[in-house]
């Protein structure tokens, strides 16, 4: 069996409000060749936003990389990465 990408989309207060409200649709935008491979969670807080930084939320965690402000996009092409789908 092939290892999953994990992807964990913060929706803490400030993350939902920013856009991570709309990323909890993310399943219904990855391929048939990454459905199977990804699983997608909800996290409280990720904690990324406390940090003194020039990142912005919302915040997901694909794998072991952070993605700020991130949206659909940013997330799929992440997987594809992960997944090593580019080409």
């Amino acid at each position: 069996m092939k290892e999953k990408v994990m992807v964990k989309i913060c929706t803490g207060t400030l993350c939902y409000l920013m856009g991570g409200a709309d990323l909890q649709l993310l399943e219904e935008h990855l391929t048939p060749e990454m459905i199977d491979r990804v699983e997608v969670s909800g996290s409280p807080c990720l904690d990324c936003c406390n940090h003194d930084s020039s990142a912005k939320a919302p915040f997901v965690m694909v794998g072991d990389r952070l993605i700020s402000e991130a949206n659909i996009t940013k997330i799929v092409d992440a997987i594809r990465e992960e997944l090593n789908l580019v080409g």
